[in-house]
């Protein structure tokens, strides 16, 4: 595929000054009088999205292209690093080139998109949103349009170790901070726990450490932005969810070497039989159950909703969505394709080969599935109780400010309360300057 200039689109482009103006006008080719793109064009398009470590993604798209040999689809295979994807699709849509088609978007990235116009608006009548939970339809949608349509949601839940529980005389997982630091000492004392910690998420300083602050906040009653985009986290209630992590590190609930953990480090400590209890994403369940001699944990883990301060707590909502660029060509291929990948059909063969969230509701009553995957009720509860990441024009600069201010309070170079009244004040001012 050939690449436009941004020459050739400086004229439309002088026109589109400020928010407003980019919320009217953009690149996106033939529209109807009404302003709304028309989706015209056949033939070959490209997927882009993050590394495909299962390979389920290319075996749908070899499925597609045996079908359709005319319009055959090409997988661009972004870096496996959130920041990495968003900036690389972004360059291509500042410079306004065609050489991607559909974009998995991060579900957190459709309202910046949207508002750059990067993105087409979505026909929804054309898709069967109804059919779907309602909290991952909204993930894709900016201002009453649909910019991206659901394609894979994720909840994080709490993996336990019911063998240990169990011999400890605890019946049921926790529901409250408390109870899982009372149900961590009672599970210490035992000799097959020696040297064991209680519990661990994702610190690292990446978007894993977004969605484990977001978390914490939201499960002791706070919110880090309201429905507006305006922050709120200079608060008692942040301040009780932010320390809750910062207390947990200095107590030893949370191993200090957490604070590198991504999810694969949580992943492979809980299953080496180092931690009790683990936040993790739906992915990890097949891969903890394996049976092999270096898992110690198959066949003696569930997963339960996370806990919060009084009560069961709010994962943050995850998961991928397909957009449409609008400065892609062949949108009609693009529009059949999104259909083809969003499919019933299709997410019931990609959770036996990479498990997640499906966006269907029918798939999590499936009897078939639910036996396979137990983790299915839990997981669905998660997403209806979820809470969105910011939902702002500039996520990325939102997400590296949390990002710098619950690091600094977990490493102890800050004070949660400076911490929090310093990340208001920025996120404050980046919400003026949109």
């Amino acid at each position: 595929m050939k690449s436009r200039t941004i020459r050739a689109l400086q004229g439309a482009g002088a026109a589109c000054a400020g928010l407003a103006a980019l919320a009217a006008c953009g690149p996106g080719g033939a529209t109807t009088a009404g302003g709304r793109p028309t989706f015209e064009g056949r033939g070959p398009i490209t997927y882009v999205a993050g590394k495909d470590a299962s390979g389920s993604i290319q075996a749908v798209i070899d499925r597609w292209n045996k079908r359709h040999p005319k319009e055959k689809v090409t997988f661009v295979q972004l870096p496996t690093d959130p920041d990495a994807q968003r900036e690389q699709m972004i360059q291509n849509a500042q410079t306004k080139s065609d050489a991607y088609t559909v974009l998995a978007l991060d579900a957190v990235w459709t309202s910046e998109f949207a508002a750059h116009r990067w993105v087409d608006r979505l026909p929804e009548e054309q898709f069967p949103l109804r059919q779907m939970l309602k909290p991952i339809v909204e993930t894709g949608k900016y201002r009453g349009g649909l910019y991206a349509l659901p394609f894979s949601s994720d909840g994080g839940m709490l993996y336990y170790r019911t063998d240990l529980l169990k011999k400890a005389g605890i019946a049921e997982p926790p529901a409250t901070w408390a109870e899982m630091k009372a149900d961590c000492a009672k599970v210490k004392r035992l000799p097959e726990a020696r040297g064991m910690s209680c519990y661990a998420g994702q610190f690292q300083k990446y978007e894993g450490l977004t969605v484990n602050f977001a978390e914490a906040v939201n499960s002791a009653g706070g919110v880090v932005t309201d429905a507006k985009g305006n922050p709120h986290v200079d608060t008692p209630q942040a301040k009780r969810g932010l320390d809750f992590l910062v207390n947990s590190f200095k107590d030893g609930t949370i191993p200090r070497d957490a604070v590198t953990y991504q999810e694969e480090d949580g992943r492979r400590d809980f299953q080496a039989g180092k931690l009790v209890f683990l936040r993790n994403w739906p992915y990890a369940y097949p891969l903890m159950a394996q049976k092999d001699d270096a898992n110690k944990v198959a066949g003696h883990f569930r997963a339960a909703p996370l806990p919060g301060l009084n009560g069961p707590g709010a994962s943050s909502l995850g998961g991928h969505n397909l957009a449409l660029s609008a400065s892609a060509e062949n949108k009609a291929t693009a529009i059949d394709f999104m259909k083809f990948l969003a499919s019933q059909e299709i997410q019931r063969f990609t959770l036996s080969r990479a498990p997640g969230a499906p966006t269907y509701d029918a798939l999590y009553k499936d009897p078939k599935l639910v036996k396979q995957y137990p983790y299915l009720p839990t997981l669905k509860q998660s997403i209806l109780h979820a809470v969105p990441r910011p939902r702002v024009f500039r996520y990325g600069d939102v997400t590296a400010a949390i990002q710098q201010q619950a690091y600094a309070a977990l490493t102890g170079s800050t004070s949660s309360a400076q911490a929090l009244k310093d990340l208001q004040q920025t996120l404050r001012q980046q919400a003026a300057g949109e």
